[in-house]
């Protein structure tokens, strides 16, 4: 069972330390004290760890390749805009990567492509510090709601 639990959990974030260090607390008493185990080890992350975990990610508006199934599922919104919109994507998650060094990160679920494209625009004028900052946020919102989804162990 620790195994399949640290490979879902792997799957909501990409760090093999953080999901061991999630399993390890097993068991749980209750799925709130689960989310807390899982908050309390993202936690301990190094910035090197965060900046791995963010280069599992596919660009938003990506399609095909290796994209996981979540998110798959959490672009489904977005992945349904116009083709100018898809194409805007793209070339801003170039400029973004190419400026930060990273995929842009946004909790896509429910959102449609324009309000994902104003993020990634208003994003672009953060300075590096402040953006990743911002990119680790919207990842734990991510992970929390993966998270959700798991069948509690």
């Amino acid at each position: 069972m620790s195994d399949g639990l640290e490979d879902q959990l792997y799957a909501c974030l990409a760090n093999r330390r953080w999901a061991h260090a999630v399993v390890s607390q097993q068991p749980f008493v209750n799925v709130t004290r689960f989310l807390a185990v899982a908050v309390e080890a993202m936690n301990t992350l190094t910035d090197q760890e965060w900046l791995e975990a963010m280069k599992a990610h596919p660009r938003i508006g990506e399609r095909g390749g290796g994209a996981p199934d979540s998110s798959v599922r959490e672009q489904s919104r977005a992945m349904q805009s116009p083709p100018a919109t898809l194409e805007a994507l793209d070339a801003e998650n170039r400029r973004y990567e190419d400026k930060f060094g990273h995929v842009f990160l946004i909790a896509a679920s429910g959102r449609s492509g324009d309000e994902i494209l104003a993020q990634l625009r208003r994003r672009m004028s953060n300075d590096p510090a402040t953006e990743f900052t911002e990119a680790k946020r919207e990842l734990r919102k991510i992970t929390r709601l993966r998270l959700e989804k798991i069948r509690y162990p």
